[in-house]
């Protein structure tokens, strides 16, 4: 199957991901009028499926967002779409925590509610950054050309949101040494959770005490 890269002109796929649809309307507007095209999610699940099915090229994400723990679908999507750059939104209080999870190297922190002004630089910052990060990026399919079924290999590459949560919640017990009193409290899950969900690792054979 032949194979086209991406032009540095296309480098305007934005995905949007945000809990509220007011905001998350508001902004896919005013994104468009940037010149971008959008697609939009509620939740890091509908957006994970969005993301393994249709390349992006631009991120915009709440710091937090239901069914996830802390930061776990910022840093999933670094780790399995290193080359995708973007904008997290941050509630003042929490800035202070997003600037120490969040990679500084790609992803832009505003603190919410953003100017739209504000949001257009950021997005020209990533879309700068996407340009400089094409070494990195997957080749495409050209368009000409059948859609090929899905390989075996992709398809254990599918990243659910069971996933995010369990790696986000073991790096974090692994960084705090098995301490799982402040490992709770960094997560801001309570303790009896964390616990719940370590002995679901366990029995799965994902974790062992």
């Amino acid at each position: 199957m032949r194979v086209t890269p991406y032009a540095p002109s296309a480098w305007r796929r934005v995905l949007l991901v945000l809990e509220d649809a007011r905001l998350r309307d508001v902004l896919g507007r005013a994104v468009r009028e940037m010149g971008f095209e959008v697609r939009s999610a509620a939740s890091a699940e509908v957006a994970l499926r969005i993301l393994q099915e249709h390349p992006q090229d631009i991120l915009i994400a709440d710091y937090q967002l239901p069914g996830t723990v802390g930061t776990g679908f910022v840093r999933a999507v670094h780790q399995v779409w290193p080359e995708i750059p973007g904008v997290v939104l941050v509630n003042v209080n929490a800035m202070h925590h997003a600037k120490r999870d969040v990679p500084a190297d790609l992803f832009d922190l505003l603190a919410k509610p953003c100017g739209l002004g504000e949001l257009e630089r950021a997005l020209e910052h990533a879309r700068q950054r996407r340009v400089q990060l094409l070494p990195l990026a997957p080749q495409m399919p050209d368009p000409q050309e059948e859609a090929h079924e899905e390989s075996e290999q992709q398809r254990q590459d599918r990243v659910t949101l069971e996933e995010i949560e369990r790696r986000h919640i073991l790096s974090t017990l692994e960084k705090n040494q098995g301490n799982r009193t402040k490992t709770a409290a960094e997560l801001g899950i309570s303790l009896r959770k964390l616990y719940y969900r370590l002995g679901q690792y366990q029995r799965e054979g994902l974790f062992q005490r």
